[in-house]
């Protein structure tokens, strides 16, 4: 899963996404209005930790621009700022959640795992599709009950298929999605097959009622069999 943390006190910044990545989420930053605007509409996240007070512009003129877009994000503003009017500003440009600094990151860890509970997953704590069952808290997945051993990236790999089967997922959009913006510098993306190469060995060993299709020359889909 990948988290965006917009913010431009640097220790903060860094400390919000160490603790982050001991969660396992896939973490970018931005530090100013203009390289935040670039990513979060170059890049797909799971949840975007937005300041408000940003150089060069302001957080709500960010969700204002998403709102403008029609995309919707999960967003968490964190601010210095304990006003009533950006608190009520901020969810009506469509924020999910308001954290006032200082604020522990234990908080803010569950207030990300609820944002993501609430929009991607209905509440639930997982997702399934015919036997299969991925568990989002505990980052577990099960094939007819039974836990199937999965690294970091066959897990995002597969909650992303799961947020989209059916839907057709591109190489490159996946490569951002689970390897981040760092995957634009690669010269190919082999590092994207070999891993989906291992979780359809994977899903078939366990006798998973799910598979992997190729598209030819675009991408995959997730299908049930």
């Amino acid at each position: 899963m990948k988290i965006l943390v917009i913010e431009d006190e640097i220790d903060l910044q860094q400390s919000i996404k160490e603790s982050l990545v001991k969660e396992d989420y896939l973490v970018e930053t931005a530090s100013d209005y203009h390289s935040a605007i670039e990513k979060v509409f170059v890049y797909q996240y799971d949840c975007i930790l937005l300041d408000i007070m940003l150089p060069h512009g302001s957080g709500l003129d960010i969700l204002d621009e998403l709102k403008q877009a029609g995309k919707t994000e999960n967003i968490i503003i964190i601010s210095a700022r304990n006003s009533l009017d950006d608190k009520l500003k901020g969810l009506e440009l469509g924020a999910d959640d308001y954290l006032t600094k200082p604020f522990h990151l234990a908080e803010l860890n569950a207030r990300v795992k609820a944002v993501l509970r609430r929009k991607n997953l209905a509440g639930e704590n997982g997702i399934a599709f015919k036997n299969t069952r991925l568990d989002i808290s505990e980052r577990l997945f099960f094939v007819n009950g039974q836990n199937i051993s999965l690294n970091r990236k066959e897990f995002d790999i597969l909650y992303y298929f799961l947020l989209n089967k059916k839907r057709l997922v591109t190489k490159t959009g996946l490569a951002e999605y689970v390897w981040g913006d760092n995957s634009d510098q690669a010269d190919n993306l082999d590092f994207v097959y070999y891993q989906i190469k291992n979780l359809r060995k994977k899903l078939q060993d366990a006798q998973a009622e799910i598979e992997i299709e190729s598209v030819y020359g675009i991408g995959y889909k997730l299908m049930e069999i």
